[in-house]
């Protein structure tokens, strides 16, 4: 078990309501076809003038209240995100200059999907150097980047931001154990192919779409379906638990249909799977901590209780925690 503990969640979504009658038109699909294949009903997008700091701003702040602690009390400002406000500097200079926490350390980390627990595990190290606090944001605004003609995508995705405090104080949920893997073979399997030093996104390359995110939809669920649950079955031996002792998994707000069945083939029989993809979509690195925010506000936990969460996707990448209530 690590010294860190999560002392305070928080989550924000933007106002803006996108239902799936919104997004089926331009994509050649209707509300059936995406219930069918997502389990999503709706999602949020950002306002025109929002940008991924201002969502990381307001999670942060809701996690820093849930903790009870002030932003000047922050080592470090952690934000996982693949849509940053600008290449560069990082996206978490900004939030930290919006929270006021200036002795504040602030950097990105660009994992996709899995981006939060791959922050989690590099705050360990910042507070085993630094001590005190840190603010953990897993944050993406993912419609900007999407093509609207697009099916594989555009109907899948939303925005929004959630956060975590974490410390080594002896107070909080305890996280027991964390694992990473990445598997750069496939990498292209999601991704914005311009925009980057390898193909800057000059005008050919607009004209060409190529600044949209793309995904090999069929790819990725085999990567998901195959090796999600070996490698979930491999962390829990290593944490020294059995798929019985987990009360809640909270898995990567990916696609509802496609973690019905990953949650089946894990066989983790007293287990609450929580979702919230049907009302926010798939928010990227946001959605492990989303969830982990309503789940714990609503009371759905409870002393002691063993908390899988799993983030998995572009990387192609998988992470895994384990969180003592």
């Amino acid at each position: 078990m690590t010294d860190i503990g999560i002392l305070g969640t928080g989550a924000y979504v933007p106002d803006r309501v996108v239902s799936n009658d919104e997004v089926s038109a331009a994509a050649g699909v209707d509300d059936t076809w995406i219930i069918r294949k997502t389990d999503i009903r709706q999602r949020r997008w950002a306002a025109p003038d929002q940008a991924t700091s201002d969502l990381a701003t307001a999670a942060g702040r809701a996690a820093l209240a849930s903790a009870g602690i002030t932003a000047d009390q922050l080592s470090a400002i952690v934000v996982a995100t693949s849509t940053p406000d600008r290449p560069q500097p990082p996206t978490a200079a900004y939030v930290q200059h919006n929270l006021g926490a200036a002795g504040a350390a602030a950097f990105d980390i660009n994992a996709v999907c899995s981006g939060e627990v791959f922050a989690l595990s590099a705050v360990e190290s910042v507070l085993a150097r630094r001590g005190g606090y840190a603010l953990v944001i897993g944050a993406d605004l993912y419609s900007r980047i999407l093509n609207p003609l697009d099916r594989r995508t555009v109907v899948l995705f939303g925005d929004g931001a959630g956060a975590m405090v974490l410390g080594a104080d002896g107070r909080g949920a305890r996280i027991r154990h964390l694992q990473l893997h990445t598997y750069g073979e496939l990498a292209d399997l999601i991704q914005v192919p311009a925009g980057g030093s390898r193909l800057p996104c000059d005008p050919a390359a607009l004209e060409a779409g190529l600044h949209y995110f793309t995904m090999d939809g069929r790819a990725v669920r085999r990567f998901v379906e195959d090796r999600v649950p070996q490698l979930t079955k491999q962390f829990l031996h290593e944490a020294g638990v059995v798929p019985d002792d987990i009360s809640h998994f909270i898995p990567h707000q990916a696609n509802g249909v496609m973690l019905g069945t990953v949650f089946a083939d894990l066989a983790l029989p007293h287990a609450t799977m929580h979702l919230t993809l049907t009302r926010y979509g798939n928010t990227g690195a946001a959605s492990v901590p989303i969830t982990l925010d309503e789940a714990a506000r609503t009371g759905a936990f409870h002393q002691g209780d063993l908390i899988l969460l799993a983030g998995f996707g572009g990387g192609m990448a998988a992470g895994f925690a384990l969180v003592e209530w």
